[in-house]
């Protein structure tokens, strides 16, 4: 009929071979990529799979160097002996502390040099050098420059803090219970602090500065404007970098152990060092296991939670 248009019903009918051909195309495009990475995917698996199921499977075994002939297979006793272990306990709320404070103190300082660093101002490329200087100093020789900070006979850091009245006298703040901690706390914040100075400068780069230029001519305030576009800007890098950084200093036992030792009487003792100690003194690589198991547990959990929040800020 007139006016309506010719359909060639040829064009829609699918050639012999061209299902075929479309899938293999599909195939080898989804496909091939991972032929050419899975030398590399199986290294890194190799790399890290192998001594993840050999340690866990060490938590499940009495390994003990001066108990040779009693090593074998034992279960959950491992786990059993754990539960009860006071220790543990001990190190566990120490971990927390110890993650927290650092964490909190590290961020603060590292996001207020970040937004210093993103103005410009004289010296800027001088003060930028010493900020990222701690980060280039070697862990050991943090430890033992800070330790020395401490000691009350040739550190300042005492006299200092009499002077102040914060301490009624220059005295030993590691070897007090109740303020040993704090010691590795200060040279961890002293030490992190370029971590979150780096990225978050690097994620405020990348704010468009129109952003900024709109709202001055509305007129908002320092605040709201940081409330507004700075924070929400950086909320996505600011999980990630805390997330990363939270599973670092769990994990990072080289200040406590040089400075304190764990001590004194365990006040100093993470779930890090913990393990450390259990197995290269103690020579119980079980039980250490165990320990590095029951962390490695904590520290996914809390990835999980903190990865489910970044993937709502993003949608945000």
């Amino acid at each position: 009929m007139e006016g309506k248009p010719v359909i060639d019903r040829a064009q829609k009918t699918v050639r012999p071979g061209e299902t075929r051909a479309r899938r293999s195309l599909y195939l080898q495009y989804m496909v091939e990529p991972f032929f050419y990475l899975s030398p590399a995917i199986l290294l890194i698996g190799a790399v890290i799979m192998i001594p993840l199921i050999i340690g866990i499977s060490y938590s499940f075994q009495s390994i003990e160097l001066l108990k040779p002939f009693a090593s074998g297979w034992i279960g959950f006793e491992n786990y059993v002996d754990l539960w009860s272990d006071r220790k543990f306990w001990i190190a566990m709320e120490n971990t927390l502390f110890w993650t927290f404070w650092s964490i909190t103190f590290q961020f603060l300082l590292g996001l207020g040099l970040a937004m210093l660093l993103n103005t410009q101002f004289f010296g800027k490329k001088l003060f930028q050098a010493l900020v990222f200087l701690p980060w280039a100093v070697p862990t050991f020789l943090s430890a033992l420059t800070w330790a020395w900070l401490f000691n009350p006979v040739i550190g300042p850091l005492p006299h200092w803090l009499a002077a102040l009245g914060i301490l009624s006298e220059p005295y030993n703040i590691l070897g007090d219970p109740e303020l040993a901690m704090w010691g590795p706390i200060t040279a961890n914040i002293w030490f992190g602090v370029p971590f979150f100075a780096i990225t978050l400068l690097a994620a405020l780069q990348s704010i468009p500065g129109e952003l900024y230029e709109a709202a001055e001519v509305d007129g908002a305030t320092p605040w709201q404007t940081f409330t507004k576009i700075t924070l929400p800007f950086l909320a996505p890098m600011i999980a990630i970098t805390v997330m990363l950084r939270t599973i670092w200093i769990a994990n990072f036992a080289d200040l406590i152990f040089v400075m304190t030792g764990g001590g004194p009487a365990n006040s100093t003792q993470i779930l890090s060092t913990y393990i450390f100690t259990t197995a290269f003194r103690k020579l119980d690589f079980g039980y250490a296991s165990t320990i590095a198991v029951a962390l490695l547990v904590i520290l996914l959990i809390y990835a999980v939670i903190l990865l489910w929040l970044r993937k709502k800020l993003v949608k945000i």
